[in-house]
């Protein structure tokens, strides 16, 4: 299936038109920027035609943030592995420098790129759009991500740019859903196994915000496997990202086959990790 990325600087409106083109809530979206953090993958169709869309974190070049290296890194495998890339704006801040460093990055690409100039929701803004032609692109595209204007235009333009492929019988696998409390290793458990650095992991606990499948096909064995949010108490849990990823973590957990608890040894088996494993007792009764 042919990949499309949707690539761009922090907080321009990526997850919203992710979540709208895979009908459905998966990415988290939030008005803080810096959300999205790691790659996050689902399947859209325009015109009878299917591809992969890959959603991506903020791209920021010289950031002091210790996550920002590691997310650019993301956006960079993300871009390498797309047939077509959609490079959204934001028409309310106009062109920027970090708009701009986006541009070099996807100069190099020699890929299929469309500009989206998004937040595009009254005539004043349609011509405000204008000035993105400064960054050098044939043409743009205006919409409006959260009510879906102008989406069609785009759709239409880009499955014309996918190259054909054959179509696969779908298959239903096994899913793995790898859980724990904040920071016990659940992400670098998971490149260990796949052989590569498909997630963020960092020293700071609620690195990973968003339940993120993986296809495993190793060894003759052929599941998906799900990093998910770092699990704890209620009374923890303060900030309305955290509440929704771990929401993300339980939904996860309900449509997985198998979970796999990941433990830090330095810690021990202590009052948290077995409140985890009480609370997956009582979700697996209620299934």
């Amino acid at each position: 299936m042919s990949i499309v990325a949707i690539v761009g600087r922090p907080n321009v409106g990526k997850s919203t038109l992710f979540n709208r083109l895979i009908q459905r809530r998966e990415a988290i979206v939030d008005a803080v920027s810096g959300v999205t953090r790691d790659r996050h993958y689902g399947k859209s169709d325009w015109n009878g035609k299917e591809f992969s869309l890959i959603d991506t974190g903020g791209y920021v070049v010289g950031s002091d943030d210790v996550f920002e290296a590691e997310i650019d890194k993301q956006v960079e495998l993300a871009i390498d592995e797309a047939d077509a890339i959609v490079f959204m704006t934001d028409v309310t801040s106009g062109v920027t420098g970090m708009d701009e460093d986006v541009t070099k990055l996807l100069r190099k690409s020699n890929k299929p790129v469309f500009l989206v100039v998004n937040k595009v929701d009254s005539a004043s803004r349609t011509n405000d759009a204008v000035e993105f032609y400064s960054l050098g692109f044939d043409k743009y595209y205006i919409m409006s991500s959260i009510n879906g204007s102008g989406t069609g235009e785009l759709l239409d333009d880009l499955v014309k740019a996918l190259p054909d492929t054959v179509e696969e019988e779908a298959s239903e696998l096994p899913r793995f859903a790898v859980v724990g409390r904040p920071n016990a290793g659940k992400s670098s458990f998971i490149n260990a196994l796949i052989g590569k650095d498909r997630y963020i992991v960092t020293d700071i606990a609620g690195t990973t915000r968003d339940s993120i499948d993986t296809h495993y096909n190793r060894f003759g064995f052929d599941f998906n496997l799900v990093d998910t949010a770092g699990i704890r108490r209620k009374s923890k849990v303060k900030e309305d990202l955290e509440f929704y990823s771990v929401m993300r973590s339980v939904r996860a957990i309900e449509h997985s086959d198998v979970v796999i608890v990941v433990l830090d040894a330095t810690r021990g088996f202590d009052g948290q990790v077995q409140n985890i494993f009480g609370w997956l007792r009582k979700i697996i009764k209620e299934l």
